[in-house]
């Protein structure tokens, strides 16, 4: 079962840049491999993410076979006003996964 894990500042000053880490455990498969009969096992990855603030993007990566199983991703943005980061994961075979967090700016 896939476990996002998101590390947001719960406060910070306005204007202050602020650190956002990401991790989701997923089970991966590349596509490359095969069974002891010889059948290809079918790519399992995650795709994309993105992350938007107050229903905004702010960030987005592409993601491709030879990214880790659980791919960590850190990232950097300003603070400007109190609000909600929303996190999403999308993968093959229909894989797709959310999160959120809230930020309070002083």
């Amino acid at each position: 079962m896939p476990a996002a894990l998101v590390n947001v500042p719960a406060k910070a000053k306005r204007g202050a840049v602020i650190e956002i880490k990401t991790l989701m455990s997923h089970v991966m498969e590349p596509g490359y491999r095969r069974t002891a009969a010889g059948e290809a096992i079918p790519r399992d990855i995650i795709t994309s993410f993105t992350c938007r603030f107050n229903g905004t993007e702010i960030f987005r990566a592409d993601l491709y076979p030879a990214i880790a199983a659980n791919p960590f991703l850190s990232f950097f943005t300003t603070a400007t006003e109190s609000g909600r980061f929303e996190f999403e994961w999308i993968g093959d075979n229909g894989f797709v996964a959310t999160t959120a967090a809230a930020i309070t700016i002083e």
